[in-house]
């Protein structure tokens, strides 16, 4: 292992390890903690740490994995913006979460860090990465959207102030359900094939987007996890973390390159929430809460 990789695989580790502690200090429960290896003869290679959460008082599922694996060549979803690494072989690691809270109110929310390299055939290793996180609440809040938007432009703007707008915009356009022309949520940053800061800097700003995280969360969380809600707001939660599914196993770029470079299906899949429903034509009321939810929140809009 290169020094470069190991000081990101320590970081990353060290990342997993200060958000469930903290997250698990909050609901009161506790994180199981699955430590995995590929078996010998697997075409992929490596090891991680999956640690979820389930049935807590704050989240119904809260789900956190490290990864580090290697393979003998980059799966498609990962050389379509680099036609040039077609066929080589790669490592990535990389930290992803997702917590689906179970009062209605809390939103679910959404983080990755993520570190690639792959080493063309007669050429020098190529290191990238990507990442972001984004919240999506199921009954907005302007003071929540705010603060979240302005917790990533802090992270970003040391790194450069056209990153937040950028990340944003390409957030925007990521977490988007085409088949329902509608967005997943508010958005937030996001940011993939980055290495235009060099290996340091480029690293060091998804570091400052990790370490971000809690604070960009977590007040948000306080602020909403003990409000009352009843019958009506949990059954359109169930239904809206219907969307969630659909975007992740349709359209998301991450679960692609798990699956199809055949990763770990049970660490990949920690993303889905633990109970979901779908509903035929759903329509909301006008003027209620969740139909503001689409028309004031579910759309493309700056926020700070």
């Amino acid at each position: 292992m290169s020094q470069q990789t190991q000081e990101v695989r320590d970081y990353l580790t060290d990342l997993q390890e200060r958000i469930t502690s903290t997250v698990a200090l909050i609901d009161g429960g506790r994180f199981v903690v699955d430590k995995w290896k590929k078996a010998p003869g697997e075409s992929l290679q490596g090891q991680g740490i999956t640690q979820i959460l389930e049935g807590g008082a704050v989240f119904e599922r809260a789900g956190c994995g490290f990864s580090h694996v290697k393979g003998p060549r980059l799966p498609p979803s990962a050389t379509q913006h680099r036609p040039e690494l077609s066929g080589a072989p790669f490592e990535a690691m990389g930290v992803s979460l997702v917590f689906h809270p179970r009062n209605p109110y809390v939103p679910t929310v959404h983080m990755n860090v993520r570190m690639i390299a792959a080493k063309p055939q007669g050429g020098a290793p190529v290191y990238w990465f990507g990442g972001g996180m984004d919240l999506t609440p199921y009954y907005g809040f302007e003071e929540d959207a705010v603060h979240f938007h302005r917790s990533c432009k802090t992270a970003l703007d040391p790194f450069g102030v056209d990153k937040y707008p950028r990340f944003k915009a390409w957030c925007d356009e990521y977490f988007y359900l085409k088949h329902r022309d509608e967005q997943r949520g508010i958005g937030g940053v996001f940011y993939d094939d980055f290495s235009e800061l060099g290996f340091a800097g480029s690293f060091a700003m998804t570091a400052s987007v990790g370490d971000a995280f809690l604070d960009a969360y977590l007040p948000i969380v306080d602020r909403r996890k003990n409000m009352p809600y009843g019958e009506r707001e949990r059954n359109f939660q169930l239904y809206r973390r219907g969307r969630y599914v659909e975007f992740n196993l349709v359209w998301d770029r991450g679960t692609h390159f798990g699956l199809q470079s055949g990763g770990r299906s049970e660490s990949i899949l920690l993303s889905m929430p633990p109970l979901v429903s779908w509903a035929y034509n759903r329509k909301s009321k006008k003027g209620t809460p969740e139909d503001r939810l689409y028309k004031e929140f579910l759309v493309r809009k700056d926020w700070i």
